[in-house]
C-alpha cells in the first residue's frame, strides 16, 4: 500500500497515527518532518514568495477568475512513487490543490490511483477524516486510539472551564488580515470549544470578507488573528493594515491589550492534533488562570502587546 497526500492536514494526521511508511508524495505546503523525508510531488507558482495580504488575495482571486489554478502536479515524480490512493481535498481551492486539478494529471500516469477527497466542514468532520484515513489504510484501531486521546484533551478542557463556572468571551478569530475575512468552518467550534463565542463567524461554513464596521460595533473582548498559510513572523508583518484603521484605538481588545497572533496551523490547518492544539491555546488566552498551555505550544502564539 503506498498513499500520496495532498493536503498538508492529511499528512499530518497520517504522521501522528505513525502511519507514514505507507506514505510518499506530498505538497511542498507540508509539515517540515514530511519535507524532510518524502518526495514533494505538488508545487505552487507563487512557492517561496513574499507577498502582502492584499497581494496574494488579488493573485488568487485573478486565478480563480480565469479558472487557472496557481498549483501544479509534479507527474514525473507522481509517475516514480505510483501510488495506490491520493488524498485531495476541496474545502479551499485557494489554498491548497483541489480534486479537479490533481484529476487533469493522472490520465498520463501508466496506474491510476484512487482519489479520496477529504473535505471537513466542522470540527466533528474533521475527526471523521481521521478515520477514513486509517480505513484507507486498514488501520482502524489506530484511528479510533487517536480519536479516542484528542476527545479525552478537548473534554478536559471542557471540565475545568465547568469547574471554574467560567463566563464565554465574546472573541474575534480572523483568518486573513487584507481584506478582513472572519473565522468559518471547524474554527468557530474550537472558539465554543475553549470558552468563547465569535459572533462575526460562520460555523461549519466558509470564512467571507467582513466590514470593519461590523467589527468596530462587535467590539470582541478578545481578537486572535491566524491568517490562513501564515506565521507569528509573517502575520505581524501586515498589523500594520489592521493598525491604520481609523478605529483601531478604541477597540477594546486593544485598550485591555488581548490581541493575540497565532500560527495558522493551528486553526487553518484541518488535522485533528493541530486544531485541539488550538483549542487548547485559545483556552488559555480566553481563561488564563483556568486553563494552562503546555511549554510544547508556548511558541505557537504571542500577544501583539507587550
Amino acid at each position: 500500500m503506498k498513499v500520496s497526500s495532498f493536503m498538508p492536514a492529511v499528512t499530518q494526521m497520517i504522521y501522528d497515527m505513525n502511519l507514514q511508511k505507507y506514505l510518499d508524495g506530498i505538497t511542498f505546503e507540508c509539515p517540515q518532518i514530511a519535507l524532510k523525508e518524502k518526495q514533494v510531488a505538488v508545487n505552487c507558482v507563487l512557492e517561496d514568495k513574499d507577498y502582502t495580504s492584499d497581494e496574494i488575495n488579488r493573485i488568487f482571486s485573478q486565478s480563480k477568475a480565469t479558472g487557472e489554478s496557481l498549483y501544479f502536479v509534479n507527474e514525473p515524480v507522481l509517475e516514480s512513487i505510483a501510488p495506490d490512493i491520493i488524498f485531495t481535498q476541496d474545502v479551499c481551492d485557494v489554498c491548497q490543490i483541489d480534486t479537479h486539478c490533481v484529476e487533469a494529471s493522472l490520465h498520463r500516469l501508466e496506474k491510476t490511483p484512487e482519489l479520496i477527497s477529504i473535505t471537513p466542514n466542522s470540527l466533528a468532520d474533521v475527526f471523521d477524516n481521521a478515520m477514513t484515513i486509517a480505513k484507507a489504510l486498514k488501520k482502524e484501531s489506530i484511528g479510533k486510539s487517536y480519536i479516542d486521546n484528542l476527545h479525552a484533551r478537548i473534554t478536559a478542557i471542557i471540565d475545568k472551564q465547568r469547574a471554574a463556572q467560567v463566563q464565554a468571551k465574546s472573541v474575534l478569530l480572523l483568518e486573513w488580515i487584507d481584506p478582513l475575512f472572519n473565522c468559518g468552518h471547524w474554527i468557530p467550534h474550537q472558539i465554543g470549544y475553549a470558552g468563547g463565542i465569535d459572533l462575526l463567524s460562520h460555523p461549519s461554513g466558509d470564512s467571507i470578507v467582513i466590514d470593519w464596521a461590523k467589527i468596530v460595533k462587535y467590539d470582541p473582548e478578545v481578537l486572535v488573528i491566524a491568517p490562513c498559510g501564515y506565521s507569528i513572523k509573517r502575520t505581524l508583518k501586515d498589523m500594520k493594515f489592521l493598525q491604520e484603521k481609523k478605529e483601531w484605538a478604541s477597540l477594546r481588545a486593544v485598550q485591555n491589550k488581548q490581541i493575540f497572533i497565532a500560527d495558522f496551523d493551528l486553526f487553518t490547518q484541518s488535522s485533528a492534533s493541530t486544531l485541539v492544539d488550538g483549542i487548547e491555546v485559545l483556552a488559555h488566552l480566553f481563561h488564563p488562570t483556568i486553563c494552562n498551555v503546555s511549554n510544547r505550544l508556548k511558541s505557537k502564539f504571542v500577544p501583539f502587546f507587550t
